[in-house]
C-alpha cells in the first residue's frame, strides 16, 4: 500500500504531534479532520465539509460535525486521547446523550473506530496500535485499512429517512430539543462566568434573552425554566417556519418564515437565523432544522386535518410533540386534544347557563 495513502498519511501526522512532548486532546483533531476530509473527497463527496467543534464547555456537542456547508448534516464524531478506553466512555453520561440524540456518530480515540446508527452499536475497527506511538522514528502502520475505508464510508453515506410519521417525526424532535435544552443551560453558566471576568454584555447573549423573559413574560422563571422554554421555542418556531417555507430549509432561512407580528419570536429567530450564533448552540439548531427539512412536515399536518383534529394542526402537533418531550409537562399544563365539535358543546353550553341560571343576559361576553 502506498505510504501516501490518506491513512498512512494519518497515522505518520498522530505520530509527529505525539511526539512534540506536549499533544493535548485537541493537538490530534487537525490529524483526523484532514483524513476524514481525504476520505470524503476520495469517495466522490467534494462538498462535504468538516467543522471542529470549539471546546469551552465539556458536556457541549461532539467535536466534529460533518455536513455539506449548507443544510444537510453527515454526523458527528466523539474523539478522545489516544491512551483513553473508549469501553469506559462508551457508558459515560456524555456518550448516551450523543447516542440517544445523534443517529450516525462515531466514538473514536484516533486509533480504534466505533460507529452507531440511532443509538446502537454498529462496527468496531482497531486500525492502529496507539502502542507503535512510543517508537521515536516510526509511524504505527495502518493494519486494518479497508476494514477503516468501509466504516467510514458507511458513516459517509447516511441519511435521514424521509417518511416520518407525526409520531417519529415528533420523537426525533423531542430528543433533540432535550439535548438543546441542556446545551443552553450549560451556555448560560459559561455565559455567567465569562461575564464575571470580562463585563462585556455582546459575549453573554443568551443571559440578555433570559433577562428579557424574566422582565417582560414571566418573572419567577428560573435559568432551568428558561433552557426549557427557550429550546421548546426555538423548535416549534423552526416547526412553524418549515411548513411556511418554500424550497430549501436551513436555520438560516426560519427567520423569513416566522411570523413576524410575534415581537420576541422575531427577535429570537433574527439571533437563531442571523447573529453569530455560539456553535454549540448552531450545531443543535441546525441538527433539528435539518429534521424538519427532510420531513414532509406540511403532509403530517395536512393528515391530522383530515382526521379531524381541528382547523389548526399545528397547534395540536404540540400535543404529540410533547408527550415525547416531556410528558410530565404534558400532565401538568393540560396539554390533550380535544376535539372542535366538543369545544363547540362546552362552550355553547356554558354560555347558556350564565344566561339561564346565573342572569348574565349576554352569557360569555357579560361583563361580570
Amino acid at each position: 500500500m502506498s505510504d501516501q495513502t490518506p491513512f498512512n498519511i494519518y497515522f505518520k501526522e498522530l505520530h509527529a504531534v505525539a511526539h512534540q512532548g506536549d499533544a493535548r486532546e485537541e493537538s490530534f483533531y487537525p490529524a483526523l479532520a484532514a483524513m476524514l476530509k481525504a476520505v470524503a473527497e476520495g469517495t466522490g463527496r467534494k462538498d462535504i465539509s468538516v467543522t471542529t467543534q470549539p471546546r469551552p464547555i465539556d458536556a457541549g456537542n461532539p467535536d466534529f460535525r460533518l455536513w455539506n456547508g449548507a443544510d444537510r448534516i453527515i454526523g458527528y464524531v466523539e474523539a478522545k486521547r489516544p491512551d483513553v478506553e473508549l469501553d469506559a466512555v462508551e457508558k459515560s453520561e456524555q456518550l448516551t446523550r450523543y447516542r440517544t440524540t445523534f443517529p450516525n456518530l462515531i466514538l473514536t480515540n484516533f486509533f480504534e473506530f466505533r460507529l452507531y446508527r440511532n443509538g446502537e452499536w454498529v462496527q468496531t475497527v482497531l486500525a492502529a496500535r496507539p502502542s507503535g506511538m512510543g517508537r521515536p522514528y516510526a509511524a504505527p502502520p495502518a493494519e486494518k485499512a479497508v476494514e477503516l475505508q468501509a466504516l467510514l464510508e458507511r458513516f459517509l453515506g447516511f441519511s435521514l429517512p424521509k417518511d416520518f410519521t407525526a409520531e417519529s417525526l415528533a420523537v426525533e424532535l423531542a430528543k433533540r430539543t432535550r439535548f438543546l435544552r441542556d446545551v443552553v443551560a450549560e451556555q448560560l453558566a459559561l455565559e455567567a462566568e465569562r461575564f464575571a471576568i470580562e463585563k462585556d454584555m455582546r459575549k453573554i447573549p443568551l443571559t440578555g434573552f433570559f433577562e428579557a423573559f424574566q422582565k417582560y413574560l414571566i418573572g419567577t422563571l428560573t435559568p432551568e425554566d428558561f433552557a426549557d422554554f427557550f429550546a421548546q421555542t426555538i423548535t416549534y418556531g423552526l416547526f412553524a417556519a418549515r411548513i411556511r417555507a418554500n424550497g430549501a430549509f436551513s436555520r438560516r432561512a426560519a427567520f423569513f418564515n416566522i411570523p413576524h407580528t410575534i415581537g420576541v419570536l422575531c427577535d429570537l429567530f433574527r439571533f437563531i437565523s442571523l447573529d453569530d450564533l455560539p456553535e454549540q448552540l448552531a450545531w443543535c439548531v441546525d441538527d433539528i432544522a435539518e429534521v424538519l427539512a427532510v420531513a414532509d412536515a406540511p403532509g403530517i399536518l395536512d393528515s391530522y386535518y383530515r382526521q379531524g383534529k381541528g382547523s389548526d394542526p399545528i397547534v395540536h402537533f404540540y400535543e404529540t410533540f410533547l408527550a415525547q418531550y416531556d410528558p410530565r409537562l404534558r400532565e401538568s399544563r393540560g396539554v390533550y386534544y380535544t376535539p372542535e365539535p366538543v369545544v363547540g358543546y362546552i362552550v355553547r353550553s356554558l354560555h347558556g347557563i350564565l344566561k339561564t341560571d346565573f342572569g348574565k343576559f349576554d352569557g360569555l361576553a357579560s361583563d361580570g
